[in-house]
């Protein structure tokens, strides 16, 4: 009797194991067969003096872009798109060739984010199979209208425009007090609304869910982590759509977006408890309304 309680102890602990390695496995294949094949298809670009000649200036910029977007994302749980698009935009890349870039080092740099807040202890499963489907139907209905059917050129002062809205978001749910919890209804059509503003826009995931499940109540170390988590099948999705439709410019920006996010992942997962949010948050969305000024000053 205590052998076959003690046997079935071992293969609960087993499968638990198994699933939760799961959380890690996915990410890794997924991120390894991506690059497997961009790199078979664009092997001129991966070539060593292809590299080389890449890396100047421009280059780094797109690098310390990718660092401070993926740290703001990591510890407030929004702003990545936002950040990043804000500053390329600014910077003067074309929205298309932006939202791009941005999405397919998303690929890269969530599915790193997504394995630091496991690790971390900081995702709530349930939250995550929540928004998964609906949000990876979102991104790619929107990443398909960018890439194929809306002008980038024209949407552009509508994008900075939206990027101010967002900011403003931020900032607000920053200096909400006394938030008292909420059930959150209607978990699918929040992160189908989010997954689409966040492809066409270039960004909007992390301030469309992220900030509602916190105005809600919900605990902010497990709502960042499990909306991070959800944020790499939504990028995914999106990224491939992009790649399958529009195909892919601005190799500059994707690697230095990359290797910036990656390299950053860890360290946002970590400080996600240990710094204070509130005057972060006004501070990004600040900085944001400041560059989407910019980019409309420009356009106007």
């Amino acid at each position: 009797m205590g052998k076959g309680l003690k046997a079935g102890s071992v293969e609960i602990k087993n499968e638990v194991s198994l699933k939760e390695r799961l959380w890690v496995i996915i990410p890794v294949v997924l991120l390894v067969g991506l690059i497997t094949t961009l790199v078979y298809n664009h092997h001129a670009e991966f070539s060593w003096n292809g590299f080389i000649s890449g890396f100047n200036q421009e280059f780094l910029v797109f690098f310390f872009i990718g660092v401070f977007a993926q740290l703001v994302d990591g510890t407030l749980g929004m702003g990545y798109g936002a950040t990043s698009t804000s500053f390329l935009l600014a910077y003067g890349v074309p929205p298309v060739i932006s939202s791009t870039g941005v999405h397919v080092a998303e690929m890269f740099t969530t599915g790193a984010s997504a394995i630091s807040h496991h690790k971390f202890g900081n995702i709530n499963k349930k939250l995550v199979r929540n928004l998964l489907i609906p949000g990876v139907l979102g991104s790619v209905i929107g990443a398909y209208l960018l890439s194929d059917v809306i002008n980038g050129d024209v949407i552009k002062p509508f994008i900075a425009v939206y990027m101010i809205v967002l900011a403003c978001i931020i900032i607000k749910k920053a200096l909400a007090k006394n938030i008292v919890k909420k059930k959150t209804k209607k978990l699918g059509v929040l992160a189908t609304f989010g997954g689409f503003m966040d492809a066409v826009g270039g960004g909007g995931w992390g301030p469309i869910v992220t900030s509602t499940l916190l105005g809600r109540g919900r605990n902010p170390r497990y709502t960042i982590g499990s909306v991070n988590a959800a944020e790499f099948a939504v990028s995914f999705a999106s990224g491939i759509t992009f790649m399958l439709f529009g195909g892919i410019a601005g190799w500059q920006i994707i690697i230095g977006l990359i290797l910036g996010g990656v390299m950053a992942a860890p360290l946002a997962a970590f400080l996600v408890n240990k710094i204070k949010r509130k005057p972060m948050m006004i501070a990004v969305g600040i900085l944001i309304i400041i560059l989407s000024l910019k980019t409309l000053s420009k356009l106007l």
